[in-house]
């Protein structure tokens, strides 16, 4: 809009002035528009932290109402029951959610986000999944008028709390501009990877390699502690040599070596034995469906689900360094 300011002179004359000034649009000095966040767990919980950060007010629900009070406390958030209620109030939304059930009902469910979704609305799943599961809500979302798109993570929860998660997206790419506006307050990259679906073929190939690089870097610090070398000093070589990976030089399974990492607190927190066994899952199927060779990708799924029924399923993801110790004291 423009502001019109007529000036009147008296003098040679009386000629009149009429300058136009624009004005500022209100749109631009309008504050953040609320965005929707389902599912408040250990990485969504600080992923929701960093949007309130960046003056997103955030409207959030979980099935746990406990999980609520932490961003309640950080603002004037507003807590409501269900995800319908989260899509009847906001039309951005983003759910982090465990796994492939959880989305279904969160979508799809009585009270599913797609029961009261508005028109337009941006739908953003973080969750790891199956990407045909993605590839179903992305099509019942459009039936609404709505955009689904795709965005696992990775980094864990130091990532999540620090805002330094990779999300790997996938959906409509004209869309991606937009979900890359929210994404970048909680990530440090936001990768657009295709069509729906393709963000989590790119999380599952990660963690499987993850999967297999920390049995891997479990099994050379374990053989060369029973060999006589000093656990630290076996790390520090990995690290300066060409076996080096992740999970020796930021993630080390080995009590006492590194500071800051769940095998530091008896393999507390982190990314749990249970997930890592379900991410394993999903990259079986998908290598099934697509009848690709995986072999140690399978040994891995093995490895893990043994550990989730030894007691390990809560448990972080590096304590498969504690089970093969276990195993060789038998």
């Amino acid at each position: 809009s423009m502001l019109t300011l007529r000036l009147v002179s008296t003098v040679n004359g009386h000629r009149m002035l009429t300058v136009q000034v624009a004005s500022f649009s209100t749109r631009c000095m309008a504050s953040k528009t609320q965005v929707g966040f389902v599912g408040l767990g250990n990485m969504g919980n600080p992923m929701a932290k960093n949007l309130l950060k960046h003056g997103y007010p955030v409207i959030a629900t979980d099935v746990f109402p406990e999980s609520c009070k932490e961003v309640q406390e950080l603002g004037a958030q507003v807590i409501v029951d269900n995800p319908a209620e989260v899509a009847e109030k906001a039309d951005r939304i983003i759910t982090m959610l465990p796994s492939s059930p959880n989305v279904i009902d969160v979508y799809t469910g009585a009270n599913g986000i797609l029961k009261k979704v508005k028109k337009g609305s941006l739908l953003i799943d973080s969750s790891t999944i199956d990407p045909a599961v993605s590839k179903e809500m992305a099509a019942a979302a459009e039936k609404m008028g709505a955009v689904f798109m795709d965005a696992p993570v990775s980094g864990g929860v130091g990532a999540a709390s620090s805002g330094k998660l990779t999300f790997m997206v996938g959906g409509a790419e004209e869309e991606f501009t937009a979900a890359k506006e929210l994404l970048s307050c909680m990530g440090a990259n936001v990768i657009y990877c295709g069509q729906v679906g393709t963000g989590q073929a790119a999380k599952i190939c990660n963690n499987m390699l993850l999967a297999i690089g920390m049995i891997g870097t479990s099994e050379a610090m374990n053989l060369g502690i029973r060999l006589g070398l000093d656990p630290k000093l076996l790390a520090q070589i990995l690290n300066m040599s060409s076996g080096r990976c992740w999970s020796s030089d930021t993630y080390n399974p080995v009590p006492g070596v590194m500071e800051g990492v769940p095998s530091g607190n008896n393999y507390q927190g982190g990314f749990g034995t249970q997930l890592m066994a379900k991410d394993l899952g999903l990259a079986q199927n998908t290598a099934t469906n697509t009848k690709t060779p995986v072999p140690l990708g399978s040994l891995a799924h093995q490895i893990y689900r043994m550990m989730c029924a030894r007691g390990y399923a809560n448990k972080d993801f590096s304590s498969v360094f504690q089970f093969l110790r276990e195993e060789e004291g038998q």
